[in-house]
C-alpha cells in the first residue's frame, strides 16, 4: 500500500490493535486520496518507475498492490504484472481499475506466497515492508519467487524522517532501535488506527544482505517538477527533506 502524508503530531496508540492497518475499512477513501495527492502521484510512483526502467516483457510481482495504480503503470509499459495484497477491499477496487483480466490475488506477505520458484523477473514492494516487524521470512519468500539475477525494488519510510517526526512530537526515540509507532489517519470522514515498524538504515541493509540480496541502488529522490505548482508547500517539504528511501536489490 502507498503511505499517505498525515498530521504526525496527532499520534496515538490504537484503541483496538486488532483493527490497525485495516485497509478494507477505508479502501475507497484511501484510493481517492492516493490517486490525487503529491506523495504517491508525483513522488513515490515516479521514483519506482524510474528505478524499474524498461520493463517491457518482464514478469513483475506488485507486492502490496493496493487498488492497482502502479500495476496499471507497469502494464502500460509492457510488463506482465501480477498483483497481491492482503486487503480484499483494495483488490476489489484494483479490479475496477484494471479489468477482470488482471492477475490479482489475496496474499499476505507474512505467509508463503502462492508462486513457484523463479516466477518473476522483478518484485516491487513499495511502502509495505514497514508494516512488518520481522523481514526475514518475507525477504526469503520474495527472493525465492525471483529468477536468479532478478530485482527487488523497495520503497520504505525513511528512518531519518521518522526519527525527526518522533522528536518533533516530543518523543525521544533511539534511532538505532527497531520500534513500533502508531498514528491515526483521517480521510473520507473516517479515522483509522495505523501501525508501523521503524528501523535504522543499517538494519535494513543487514536484512537485505542476510536474505541473499545484493544492494545496487540506494535512492533519495525528490518529487517531479510538475508538482511544484500544484502542491507548493508539500513540494518544498519533499524537496528539502527525505520522506521515503528506495532500494534496488538483486537476487544473485
Amino acid at each position: 500500500m502507498y503511505r499517505m502524508p498525515t498530521d504526525h503530531d496527532n499520534r496515538v496508540a490504537p484503541a483496538d490493535p486488532s483493527r490497525a492497518n485495516d485497509y478494507d475499512s477505508f479502501a475507497e477513501a484511501y484510493t481517492a486520496e492516493s490517486d490525487a495527492g503529491i506523495i504517491n502521484v508525483y513522488y513515490e510512483r515516479p521514483a519506482i518507475l524510474a528505478l524499474a526502467g524498461d520493463v517491457a516483457g518482464r514478469r513483475i510481482l506488485d507486492a502490496g498492490c493496493g487498488s492497482g495504480p502502479l500495476f496499471a503503470e507497469l502494464r502500460d509499459r509492457g510488463a506482465i504484472v501480477t498483483g497481491i495484497d492482503a486487503s480484499s477491499g483494495m483488490l476489489d477496487l484494483a479490479r475496477q481499475r484494471l479489468g477482470d483480466g488482471a492477475d490479482l490475488r489475496v496474499a499476505d506477505l507474512l505467509s508463503p506466497l502462492p508462486f513457484s520458484d523463479g516466477a518473476f523477473d522483478d518484485v516491487i514492494a513499495s511502502l509495505v515492508l514497514h508494516y512488518l516487524e520481522d523481514w526475514g521470512p518475507t525477504l526469503a519468500e520474495l527472493r525465492r519467487v525471483l529468477t536468479p539475477g532478478g530485482r527487488l525494488i523497495v520503497a520504505l519510510d525513511h528512518p531519518y524522517a521518522i526519527d525527526g517526526l518522533q522528536r518533533k512530537a516530543g518523543h525521544r526515540p533511539n534511532y538505532f532501535a527497531t520500534y513500533n509507532w502508531t498514528e491515526e489517519w483521517t480521510m473520507g470522514g473516517q479515522t483509522v488506527p495505523m501501525s508501523f515498524w521503524n528501523r535504522p538504515l543499517h538494519a535494513m541493509t543487514d536484512a537485505f544482505t542476510a536474505a541473499g540480496f545484493r544492494i545496487s541502488v540506494i535512492s533519495e529522490p525528490q518529487p517531479v517538477p510538475a508538482a511544484r505548482e500544484l502542491f507548493p508547500e508539500e513540494f518544498r517539504l519533499l524537496s528539502t527533506g527525505p520522506s521515503f528511501l528506495f532500494f534496488v536489490l538483486h537476487a544473485d
